[in-house]
């Protein structure tokens, strides 16, 4: 199975999430592009995190600073060509963008959601709870069911607010529904033990 894992935005545990995916299911791992880091990037972090044989794809694009794909290529005289960016071969895979659904990667305004389109893929939400989150949630939400593509799940990081969850999953199109807490001991202990309690959720039903 293909599926992608994206954030309502940036700083919401996407990676930590992918990591706790990609251990639970055995799912192999690639972020077509990465901004912010060329020596300590996200699959490398994937790659200390996840204690199970799978492969990590190298980025398609990555560069130095921390801004969005298209500012960042442009810094470095890189037009992004999506073409280039294709699928790795693999049956199991997660693919993880950089920031949101909307993220810009060419100055034209060719945006990451346009390649989610041509890959028609399955997407997990991830939504953290903060003031603007239910907006910011729902309207992921709503800009998926725009483009015809197929909501997966959703994954609350972070601390609970019973409240902000209840009226998220009394409008969100999906059954499957998984928390995952914060922790300042985030490591390979952490993502084996919250891999256990994700296999007993009802996530354990999209990968048999």
């Amino acid at each position: 199975m293909k599926i992608v894992v994206a954030g309502i935005g940036t700083e919401v545990g996407k990676t930590i999430v992918s990591a706790i995916f990609c251990h639970a299911f055995s799912l192999d791992y690639w972020k077509p592009l990465q901004s912010g880091s060329k020596e300590d990037n996200d699959a490398e972090k994937i790659r200390e995190l996840v204690n199970q044989p799978i492969e990590i794809f190298p980025n398609a694009y990555c560069f130095k600073e921390p801004l969005s794909p298209d500012q960042a290529a442009k810094l470095e005289g890189i037009a992004i060509d999506p073409s280039t960016i294709q699928i790795p071969n693999s049956g199991n895979l997660l693919i993880e963008p950089a920031g949101g659904l909307m993220v810009p990667l060419t100055e034209d305004g060719f945006l990451f959601s346009d390649l989610l389109k041509n890959w028609d893929l399955p997407v997990i939400l991830v939504s953290r709870f903060y003031l603007g989150s239910i907006n910011h949630t729902l309207l992921s939400i709503e800009f998926l069911k725009s483009q015809n593509l197929s909501l997966a799940g959703i994954v609350f990081s972070g601390e609970i607010n019973q409240e902000s969850e209840k009226i998220i999953r009394l409008k969100a199109p999906t059954s499957h529904f998984h928390h995952i807490p914060w922790s300042t001991q985030i490591n390979a202990d952490f993502i084996e033990n919250e891999a256990i309690n994700l296999r007993q959720s009802t996530f354990k039903n999209l990968f048999k």
